[in-house]
């Protein structure tokens, strides 16, 4: 199947990428700055909820996850998955210059394998009867 998007899917699309990233780096810092949370100290959980880092890494990860089931009801998981696989990409970016942590050779390479495995996964056919759907959509069968 040939996919041929709308401009705003193609937003939709970015969308997940920037806000799984940059949510997940802002929950980061947030965190870092709140200290290890165990079961002796769930007191500091209050304190993470007044944090503006992890309150902007909240409200960006619910758009995430709203930007994501957009996605998945006009799109296989095959087609939107590689959107969250260059997510980690800015992720990983954005560990490593904004919150200044190490990034082993490992980590580089288990990043890239990802991205490898889900374009392959992305470059195969699509499985959607995208027929079923128009009729599903047309209230038949209900």
């Amino acid at each position: 199947m040939k996919h041929a998007l709308k401009p705003s899917q193609y937003a939709v699309l970015i969308a997940i990428m920037l806000t799984a990233s940059v949510g997940d780096s802002l929950l980061s810092r947030g965190m870092g700055q709140i200290g290890a949370v165990d079961l002796h100290h769930l007191s500091l959980l209050w304190h993470a909820l007044f944090n503006p880092f992890v309150d902007a890494g909240i409200i960006l990860l619910i758009g995430f996850f709203a930007c994501y089931t957009t996605a998945l009801s006009w799109a296989d998981l095959t087609f939107v998955m590689p959107a969250t696989a260059f997510g980690y990409v800015v992720i990983a970016l954005m560990g490593r210059f904004w919150l200044h942590e190490q990034m082993s050779r490992s980590r580089w390479a288990g990043i890239l394998l990802i991205v490898c495995a889900v374009g392959f996964v992305a470059g195969g056919p699509s499985r959607t009867e995208h027929a079923d759907l128009d009729l599903m959509d047309a209230g038949v069968g209900r």
